[in-house]
């Protein structure tokens, strides 16, 4: 069975080596072979040269400079494709994965007992050690409101929504559904790809225990009002920001009923910013 794992850099070269020594010095079962992709978005910091040192096995990918998130891993993905693996494993770099993560994420796999699942690892926060990203439950269709799903001990859990920090995703789910949507250039590729395989009646399972750890780095979704107005409105279009068409493409997608209330939201933080200064915490 061939494995094949894929992430992105860009201008974090000690988070990017940590992770893939981590990744590297995973036990594989018998059987079970790991080929590691790697894109680095033409970083400035040495990191692709520091890959091509340490990691001579890895095989490394190089972008414009101007992929983003989204982009870089739909390159990467696709260059994976041409070796026809039976699981494809999605990382951020910045993870650290604990000692035993991948044969913990295809044993999950084993117990869903159906092709067609997408697995996701749970991470958590490297000094207090809680939750950080995983999979979420959409708990209103309507609205498209969604709560975490803490990882259970032994159960799997089932979820609409997920992170790819940590992201397995089998053949049968690929052949279906396909790679990440082009609609997207940084965020929400992920969380848009686990809906759509839900809507394709396949399994999105968050996995027993947790996987590796990951900093929350995810602040307020929106610039102070003490921040003039002209850089609040780039915020709102940047892909690294509020990606204000992107994100209207996704809800029109997957939470129609929501557009309304989200498009006048987005402008609300954009224009009067002082409203959530001063009743939203995050």
């Amino acid at each position: 069975m061939k494995i094949a794992s894929l992430t992105c850099s860009f201008n974090r070269k000690e988070k990017t080596v940590s992770f893939l020594a981590s990744l590297i010095a995973q036990p594989l079962p018998a059987n079970y072979s790991l080929d590691v992709y790697l894109l680095d978005d033409n970083s400035s910091d040495g990191t692709a040269q520091a890959v091509a040192e340490k990691f001579p096995a890895v095989k490394l990918l190089n972008g414009t400079g101007s992929l983003f998130w989204a982009g870089g891993m739909r390159k990467v993905w696709s260059e994976a494709l041409k070796g026809d693996y039976d699981f494809y494993i999605l990382f951020n770099d910045d993870v650290k994965l604990l000692d035993d993560a991948i044969p913990k994420l295809l044993s999950a796999y084993d117990k869903a007992e159906t092709n067609g699942t997408i697995i996701l690892g749970s991470v958590m926060d490297f000094v207090k050690k809680t939750y950080t990203y995983g999979g979420r439950k959409v708990t209103n269709w309507r609205s498209g409101d969604s709560d975490a799903i803490l990882p259970d001990k032994v159960q799997l859990q089932s979820a609409e929504i997920g992170n790819a920090n940590i992201m397995l995703v089998d053949r049968k789910s690929v052949e279906v559904i396909g790679i990440l949507s082009s609609s997207f250039t940084h965020g929400l590729a992920d969380f848009d790809y686990t809906l759509r395989a839900v809507k394709q009646g396949l399994k999105v399972l968050v996995a027993p225990g947790y996987f590796g750890y990951c900093a929350y780095d995810h602040g307020k979704p929106w610039l102070s009002g003490k921040v003039p107005l002209k850089k609040r409105i780039q915020y709102l279009y940047s892909p690294t920001g509020l990606a204000y068409k992107e994100y209207l493409v996704y809800i029109k997608r997957h939470f129609p009923k929501a557009l309304p209330a989200l498009y006048i939201k987005l402008w609300v933080k954009t224009l009067f910013p002082v409203i959530y200064d001063r009743f939203k915490k995050y």
